[in-house]
């Protein structure tokens, strides 16, 4: 396995980057061409329609921030396969630290005979997470996964029934993490019945509701109150950035309020940092932002460098409360995404990550407001560090209605498609763009996909 960490005390010196492939933008074919267009005919005849794709490109070869398709069209992206290549396309030392695992050992299962790698995550996850509190982990698979779990857990902790999210949230496919959704389509529509015993609490939406950090939480502690009763309620889940939602970023003291609250009431408080763990935001997690020091952090994507690995970390009370058997699973923990999840923390170090994650944050906050000077249908800018969103609204609705323009985002979004820049959108509403570049993706990647960006709002 991988030594440990260098001591994060000294700062490390960054290694130069290896890419396979040019780190530009270049379009060869139409979008889609010939050879992936080929490719999707297979798909259709072969993959469920309920596994869509926002864009039918067939990727062959990735490096670094370009995926490079089948025809060899090389496409800037902003995606990152929705936050997981955080450290980069096939960074060098996670594959070569995957690689090494695989000659040594593919699978055991660690609830048979366990092995150091499973180890070793759990350590760095209790010393990276927020809290300087006794902690442990669970190893599993994937962040829905991981959501079930840490609401599996509390229960188990509080004895208590009932599980609370917030409006706008988002965290996962599956029965129960459906029900936690905010938008029911295309997630829930007609997967129902749906879980039962959750309960959606006002949230901080400050571009929209205006609300102070105390207004808010006061709104969404009056809900639980209310609505569940502090003394059913076994866990409050909570993204401290919201993802699919649309990058809302709360207002500064409602987390920290809110965790107040549940400690006062005995209420298990998570973080679902699935999205926005992992040196995504400048720091290795988004909560440290707000200083809250949730009870459960949820990790995954960015965790493994691209494998499946996901994890329940948080107070050590809370996760022995299970008795020995309830956790765990066939393939959570397997070494080879422990092998790799290791080198990611040790890349975050090494090349000086959290920096290069706010170095993002300042020339895409710097680039989309010179937009926003430009074109009047951005309404918000926000986000921290790879995580920045724009809200766009309908023309001369800034300050009035803010009213949603879904329709620019998606003609944005594939206009951006057609010339090399892969984008994300997101919001309740269908009207966000969100930016979620990996950490090695340049200014000047940036700069040229924010001026492809221009350009498609110039042509509406």
């Amino acid at each position: 396995m991988t030594d440990t960490l260098t001591d994060s005390a000294a700062t490390p010196t960054p290694s130069a980057p290896v890419y396979t492939v040019t780190q530009e933008r270049k379009i060869v074919t139409a979008i889609p061409g010939p050879r992936s267009t080929e490719m999707h005919q297979r798909r259709l005849a072969a993959v469920s329609t309920g596994v869509s794709s926002a864009l039918p490109v067939y990727i062959k070869k990735a490096s670094g921030a370009i995926v490079v398709d089948l025809d060899g069209n090389q496409f800037i992206d902003l995606g990152a396969g929705i936050g997981v290549t955080t450290v980069g396309h096939s960074e060098a030392s996670v594959v070569a630290a995957a690689t090494g695992q695989l000659n040594d050992f593919v699978h055991t299962l660690f609830t048979i005979t366990p092995y150091e790698e499973y180890v070793r995550v759990a350590e760095l996850l209790a010393e990276h997470t927020p809290g300087s509190f006794a902690k442990k982990s669970v190893l599993i698979n994937s962040g829905a996964e991981a959501v079930e779990n840490g609401v599996k857990i509390a229960r188990k902790y509080t004895g208590r029934r009932a599980v609370a999210v917030l409006d706008h949230a988002y965290h996962g496919r599956t029965v129960l993490t459906m029900a936690m959704n905010y938008k029911a389509a295309p997630y829930a529509t007609g997967y129902g019945p749906l879980a039962s015993d959750v309960y959606h609490a006002p949230s901080s939406y400050p571009y929209h509701d205006g609300l102070t950090g105390a207004e808010a939480a006061a709104r969404t502690i009056a809900y639980l109150e209310k609505v569940i009763g502090a003394s059913d309620l076994a866990c409050l889940v909570v993204e401290p950035i919201q993802g699919e939602g649309g990058f809302m970023v709360p207002a500064e003291g409602y987390l920290t309020l809110l965790q107040e609250w549940c400690t006062a009431n005995g209420v298990v408080m998570i973080a679902d940092e699935i999205q926005s763990g992992m040196a995504r935001t400048g720091a290795y997690f988004a909560s440290e932002h707000f200083g809250w020091e949730p009870d459960l952090v949820l990790v995954a994507k960015g965790i493994a460098g691209g494998l499946p690995l996901a994890a329940v970390t948080g107070r050590a009370e809370i996760l022995d409360a299970s008795q020995p058997g309830g956790l765990g699973g066939t393939f959570g923990g397997n070494p080879v995404a422990c092998a790799a999840a290791i080198a990611v923390f040790e890349a975050i170090e090494n090349n000086n990550l959290l920096a290069e994650g706010q170095r993002i944050e300042k020339t895409l906050r710097a680039g989309l407001a010179t937009l926003a000077e430009k074109h009047d249908i951005i309404g918000d800018i926000r986000g921290r560090g790879a995580m920045v969103a724009i809200e766009l609204v309908q023309p001369g609705t800034q300050q009035t209605t803010k009213a949603p323009n879904a329709a620019a985002v998606t003609a944005i979004a594939a206009y951006a498609a057609q010339h090399g820049v892969l984008l994300l959108t997101a919001g309740t509403y269908g009207n966000v763009l969100r930016f979620l570049p990996s950490l090695a993706v340049t200014d000047a990647l940036l700069n040229d996909a924010l001026s492809v960006i221009d350009d498609a709002m110039a042509t509406l």
